[in-house]
C-alpha cells in the first residue's frame, strides 16, 4: 500500500486496532522504534527490559489497516496506565507520515482499550522536541482533545550546540584551573570507579542512590555502546570526575555527572563538560544536561540549574500528563 493511499484510508476510513506487546514482536517493535520521527534507544525492548522485573509491562502496539503505525512503551501499577514509570519519557513512537486524525484515532482507542480494562488514569510522559527527529507533537494535540491536565513540568536545560555560546566566567576559571593541574579527559570503561564517586556524591549531597547500579550500567553500556559512554578526568591516572553520556542521533544528553571531593577543588567535571560540548558532540544538535526541579517540578534547585545555565544553556520542558478516565 502506498504512503498516500494508506493515509487517506486511515484518516478518513480506517480504525486502529492495539495489539498488546509480547516476546514475539521484540523485532516488529525495535524495527519500528529505529525508523519513526520521535523513538530513541531508551524505547528498544534491550534497554526498556533490563528491569522489567520491577515494572509489570503493558505497551501496546496501534495498527491501521494491518500496517503498524505508533508504539507506546507502558506499564501498569495499581489501577494506572504509566507512559513508562521506568523511563525519563516515553509518548507514542510514531512512524513518519502519520497525521493529526490518526492520532486522535490511537488516542480514542488507548482510551477505551484502557476503560476496557478498568484503568482509571493514563500517565503520560510526553517525548522533548529537542529528541525528535521530525516535528513530532501530534499527541500533544490529542492530550488536549481528550482533557488531559498537566500533572508535572520538568525543566531541563539544553544548549543548542550549532548557535553561538558563551561560558560564565566561573566555568572559565575551573577549566582553567583543571588545566593548570594537569587534567586529562578520555573516554574510560571504568564504570566501577566512576559508580562509587557517584554514590557517594549522591549520598553525602542529596542522600540519595543511583537510579542505576553498577551491574545495570555496565550491561546497558554492553547493549549499546554506541550510545552510552562514559567521559572522565584523571589526574595522575586517577579518576576524578565522570560524566555518563546517553547519545541519540539529535542529542548528546548527561544521564550521570559526579565529581570527587578532590575533583570539585580543580574543575575536573567542568573540563569534561567543555570536551564534549565543544569537541566531542560539536556535530550534534542538543546537549542536554537534564533536569533541575523536584517535587513534579514544583521545586527549582537554584544551584544546579545555575551551573548548568553558565555553560550556556537554556529551558527545555519534560512535561506529564494526566487522563482521568
Amino acid at each position: 500500500m502506498s504512503g498516500q493511499l494508506f493515509e487517506k484510508n486511515c484518516n478518513q476510513e480506517g480504525s486502529v486496532t492495539i495489539e498488546n506487546y509480547n516476546s514475539s514482536l521484540k523485532d516488529l517493535w525495535n524495527g519500528f522504534v529505529s525508523k519513526s520521527k520521535n523513538g530513541l534507544f531508551l524505547f528498544s525492548r534491550d534497554y526498556m527490559e533490563y528491569h522489567s522485573d520491577r515494572f509489570t509491562d503493558h505497551s501496546l502496539l496501534f495498527s491501521c489497516n494491518g500496517q503498524l503505525i505508533a508504539v507506546l512503551p507502558a506499564n501498569i501499577d495499581n489501577g494506572v496506565l504509566y507512559s513508562h514509570a521506568g523511563l525519563t519519557f516515553g509518548g507514542v513512537v510514531s512512524e513518519v507520515s502519520i497525521k493529526t486524525p490518526v492520532m486522535l484515532k490511537i488516542f480514542h482507542s488507548l482510551i477505551k482499550h484502557c476503560k476496557d480494562l478498568g484503568i482509571k488514569e493514563i500517565v503520560y510522559k510526553t517525548i522533548p522536541y529537542i529528541y525528535h527527529l521530525a516535528p513530532a507533537d501530534e499527541d500533544l494535540y490529542a492530550l488536549f482533545t481528550f482533557n488531559a491536565q498537566l500533572m508535572a513540568r520538568n525543566v531541563s536545560s539544553c544548549i543548542y550546540l550549532p548557535g553561538i555560546r558563551k561560558f560564565d566566567d566561573n566555568r572559565k576559571d575551573n577549566i582553567r584551573k583543571a588545566k593548570r593541574n594537569d587534567i586529562v579527559v578520555k573516554e574510560s570503561f571504568d564504570f566501577e570507579s566512576f559508580m562509587r564517586i557517584e554514590q557517594e556524591t549522591l549520598s553525602e549531597r542529596h542522600g540519595v542512590k543511583p537510579v542505576h547500579t553498577v551491574e545495570e550500567i555496565k550491561l546497558l553500556a554492553g547493549r549499546f555502546p554506541n550510545n552510552i559512554k562514559l567521559f572522565a578526568s584523571y589526574k595522575d591516572d586517577v579518576m576524578v570526575a565522570g560524566v555518563i553520556m546517553y547519545e541519540s542521533k539529535n542529542v548528546a544528553h548527561m544521564q550521570y555527572a559526579a565529581n570527587s571531593k578532590e575533583g570539585w577543588n580543580i574543575g575536573a567535571q567542568d573540563i569534561i563538560e567543555d570536551y564534549l560540548i565543544n569537541e566531542y558532540y560539536r556535530e550534534k544538535k542538543y546537549f542536554d544536561f537534564g533536569i533541575s526541579t523536584e517535587k513534579s517540578g514544583q521545586v527549582l534547585n537554584l544551584g544546579l540549574i545555575k551551573r548548568k545555565e553558565n555553560f550556556g544553556a537554556s529551558a527545555v520542558m519534560y512535561d506529564i500528563y494526566q487522563i482521568i478516565l
